[in-house]
C-alpha cells in the first residue's frame, strides 16, 4: 500500500466501528457518514479569505470539527479494548483520525495567530483544570501575550502561510475589531472534565457492583482474628515501609524474574497524542540480571558526557518533522525543555514526520515487541503509540506487548518517595527518581531528550531492583510478582 492510502483502508473500517461504536466520548450518537466525508490525507480545516468575519468563522467551524474528532477518537480505545469478540479487525481509522486532527490543530493555531496580527482579540495560554487552552480577549493594544508560540511570518515569502498573506501586504488597512469572541473559545477543558465526570460516575457504578457481588459470594469474609482470607482486598501492601495506597499503575511494576527490556522516551510538541507531534525517540536496552550481551559495542556517547554506557546496549536516537505549518508557528515551550526548536524541523527542510513514515512505524514496533519496554510513566507513551505506530494497537490487544513502568516503582518501593506538602504522593519524576538511585548527579537534571532519559531510567531500574532483591523487598517481598511482570493483554473469552 503506497503513500496515503491507507486513509480509504481506514475508511473502510468505518462499518466494524459503526456496528461496535455508536456513540461517543460525549454520549453523542456518531454520524459515521459525516466521519466517511472526511478528507483525513489532505486535511479537514477551514481556509478563510483574509477578512475578520471569515478569520472568526473559519475558527468557529474548526473548533466545531475538533471536538467532533476528538470526541470520536476518545471513545476509540475503550471500544477497541472492549471488543472482545474482535469485530473490529484494525485500529488504523482512529490513527487516521488523529492524523487529520493534529493538522486541523495546527489550523487552528494559525487562525488564533493570525486573528492577533489583525487586532481581532489576544490570546493567553491559561491553565483550566485538566488542559492549557488559548483564551481570547478582546485586543487592548498590547502585543501577543501567547508566550508559548513563535512568530508566524505573514510577509507571503518563505515559511509564510497563504491565509495571511493579504493582511501582510495591506498592513495599514484597519479591520473591524468587532468579531464575536463567546463563539470562539475553546472548551477543551469543560470537555475534558466532563469526560473525567462520565469515568468517574461509571467507575462508581462498577465498584458499587462488584461489592454487591462480593457480598453475595462471601469474597469479602475474613477468617477468624479479622485477617482476609486469601484473595481478599486486603492482600495488599508496601515492601519498604511506607504504605502508599495501591492503584491501577501498579499493574505496570516489574516481576522477580524481569531481565532483558527496551528503555523508551519520546519527547513531542504537546501533551495530546491527538494533536501534537512526536520529534524525539530515544531507547536502548538493558539485562536487569544476566550479563550484557558479547560482542555489544562497549561505549556510547551520549549528549551528556558525564553519562557512562555501562550495562547498556543498542542505543538508537531518531529525530521527526512537523508540518510546515506547525514549524512556521514555533514553540518556545518545547524549545526551552528540550532544545529542540521545532522553526528548523519542518518536513520542509528534509524532516521526516513520524506518522508519515511506515517504515519507522514499523520499525519501532518490532523492538517494542521482541521484549518488554520500560518508560517513565507509560501510559504517556504508550497513549502515542496507539495514534502513531500502525500496529501497535492491535499487537498490545493481543497481548504480544508488556509495558513496565519505573514510576510505580518509585512510588511503591522508593523510600524517599515519601509525602510531602509540595508532593502529597511523594517525589515520583524521573529526575527525582533517578537521583534518589544513584542514576544522576545532583548536579545536573534530567536532559529531556529520549535517549539520555531512558538511560538513566534504565540505570536507576537496575540500581533499584538490585537493592530491593537483597533486601528481599519489591518483587521479592510477599506482594511481589513472579515472572516479568508488567502489564499486558491478551484475548478475553
Amino acid at each position: 500500500m503506497t503513500d496515503r492510502a491507507w486513509f480509504d483502508a481506514a475508511k473502510g473500517d468505518i462499518p466494524q466501528w459503526a456496528a461496535s461504536m455508536p456513540k461517543d466520548a460525549d454520549g453523542t450518537t456518531i454520524d459515521w457518514d459525516w466521519v466517511r466525508s472526511l478528507d483525513l490525507a489532505h486535511g479537514v480545516g477551514t481556509i478563510p479569505e483574509s477578512t475578520p468575519q471569515s478569520i472568526h468563522d473559519a475558527l468557529k467551524a474548526d473548533y466545531a470539527t475538533r471536538e467532533r474528532l476528538e470526541s470520536i477518537i476518545a471513545q476509540c480505545n475503550s471500544a477497541f479494548m472492549t471488543d472482545f469478540d474482535r469485530f473490529i479487525g484494525s485500529y488504523r481509522l482512529p490513527r487516521a483520525l488523529a492524523y487529520a486532527n493534529r493538522r486541523l490543530n495546527d489550523n487552528i493555531n494559525t487562525l488564533l495567530h493570525l486573528g492577533e496580527q489583525q487586532h481581532l482579540w489576544a490570546v493567553s495560554r491559561e491553565r483550566r483544570g485538566r488542559a492549557t487552552i488559548a483564551v481570547l480577549k478582546p485586543y487592548s493594544g498590547s502585543g501577543p501575550s501567547n508566550d508559548d508560540q513563535g512568530m508566524l511570518d505573514l510577509s507571503g515569502e518563505a515559511g509564510g502561510t497563504s491565509a495571511g498573506n493579504t493582511a501582510a501586504e495591506n498592513s495599514d488597512v484597519k479591520f473591524p475589531t468587532t468579531v464575536a469572541l463567546d463563539d470562539v473559545q475553546d472548551r477543551t477543558a469543560a470537555i475534558l472534565d466532563a469526560h473525567a465526570e462520565r469515568r468517574k460516575a461509571q467507575r462508581f457504578q462498577k465498584r458499587a457492583g462488584d461489592a454487591a457481588m462480593a457480598r453475595a459470594n462471601l469474597s469479602g469474609a475474613t477468617s477468624p482474628g479479622g485477617a482476609a482470607l486469601p484473595g481478599g482486598a486486603a492482600a495488599s501492601g508496601n515492601a519498604t515501609g511506607h504504605h502508599p495506597k495501591p492503584d491501577w499503575r501498579d499493574a505496570y511494576l516489574p516481576g522477580r524474574d524481569v531481565d532483558a527490556v527496551m528503555g523508551i522516551d519520546i519527547e513531542t510538541t504537546g501533551i495530546d497524542p491527538a494533536r501534537d507531534y512526536i520529534i524525539d525517540v530515544g531507547f536502548e536496552f538493558m539485562n536487569m540480571a544476566s550479563p550484557r550481551p558479547a560482542g555489544e559495542p562497549e561505549t556510547y556517547a551520549y549528549e551528556q558526557g558525564y553519562y557512562a554506557a555501562g550495562d547498556a546496549y543498542g542505543q538508537s536516537r531518531l529525530a521527526f518533522g512537523v508540518p510546515p505549518e506547525n514549524a512556521a508557528l514555533g514553540n518556545a515551550l518545547i524549545a526551552k525543555l528540550t532544545g529542540i526548536d521545532v522553526r528548523g524541523r519542518s518536513s520542509e527542510a528534509g524532516y521526516r514526520l513520524f506518522d508519515e513514515w511506515p517504515q519507522a512505524q514499523a520499525g519501532l514496533l518490532a523492538r517494542l515487541t521482541q521484549q518488554p519496554y520500560v518508560a517513565h510513566n507509560a501510559t504517556f507513551e504508550h497513549s502515542w503509540f496507539m495514534l502513531n505506530v500502525a500496529g501497535y494497537a492491535e499487537s498490545y490487544r493481543a497481548g504480544r506487548i508488556t509495558i513496565i513502568d519505573t514510576l510505580p516503582m518509585s512510588r511503591q518501593w522508593d523510600l524517599g518517595a515519601v509525602p510531602t506538602n509540595e508532593h502529597p504522593y511523594g517525589d515520583n519524576t524521573l529526575d527525582a527518581y533517578a537521583k534518589r538511585q544513584g542514576a544522576l548527579d545532583s548536579a545536573h537534571n534530567e536532559r529531556h531528550l529520549g535517549l539520555e532519559d531512558s538511560h538513566i531510567m534504565l540505570v536507576a531500574m537496575k540500581h533499584h531492583l538490585a537493592a530491593l532483591k537483597a533486601q528481599g523487598k519489591g518483587p521479592w517481598g510477599s506482594t511481589g510478582r513472579a515472572g516479568v511482570g508488567g502489564k499486558s493483554c491478551g484475548r478475553k473469552r
